[in-house]
């Protein structure tokens, strides 16, 4: 899809924002980093570059879990689910809140500037369609970091996004158990998702 084509359909407010990080990832560059790889030798240049590339992607993952951290807030504080359901919902929240955590961290540590949480819009009122849209959710999320695998230059960036990668599939996989759809809906190799598909996905829940 061409640039200008995909950021018409990224739309105002969070959603370009999102959008600019896409396309930030996909190869895009900023008036500032062009200023500063232009004045520097070839060697610190490439460099530059992979480091503006994972701090891109980086971005991007942490646009998602800002989002999943919402639906979840959201989904608590709604008290639809009870007992056992009830703290496993709980403890996803903790976890996506620690993925925000350990995302934004990352990118200040390697000199990036984190994205602005994104207002959300879920629909938090029946507790059997919150069970199906987090089971989505999942799933995408997990899409999305395997979309993401091979761009990734930093082998420690790497590292840290297939570990939460592993847990967005495991919280799949129990919300799977909890609305009888399959654990392995792709069957014996996941599917990844690249920017521009999860880009559509997720435009829905942008407020």
């Amino acid at each position: 899809m061409e640039r200008k084509r995909f950021l018409k359909m990224a739309g105002g407010g969070a959603a370009a924002s999102f959008g600019a990080f896409v396309l930030a990832a996909c190869g895009g560059s900023s008036g500032s980093s062009t200023a500063t790889t232009a004045a520097a030798p070839a060697s610190t240049t490439a460099m530059h570059s992979s480091a503006s590339g994972d701090l891109a992607i980086l971005n991007y993952a942490l646009t998602l879990e800002y989002l999943e951290t919402e639906f979840y807030d959201k989904v608590v504080a709604a008290k639809l689910f009870k007992g056992a359901t009830g703290d496993l919902v709980k403890t996803f929240a903790q976890q996506e809140q620690e993925h925000v955590d350990a995302i934004k961290a990352t990118i200040t540590k390697l000199g990036g500037t984190p994205s602005a949480k994104p207002n959300g819009k879920f629909p938090v009122s029946d507790a059997n369609r919150v069970a199906q849209l987090a089971y989505t959710v999942e799933n995408l999320g997990a899409a999305a970091y395997l979309g993401q695998a091979a761009r990734i230059k930093s082998k420690d960036v790497l590292a840290a996004a297939l570990s939460i990668h592993s847990i967005e599939a495991r919280h799949a996989a129990s919300l799977a158990t909890l609305v009888k759809k399959p654990i392995t809906p792709d069957g014996a190799f996941a599917k990844p998702a690249d920017m521009q598909t999860v880009l559509v996905a997720v435009k829905p829940f942008l407020a």
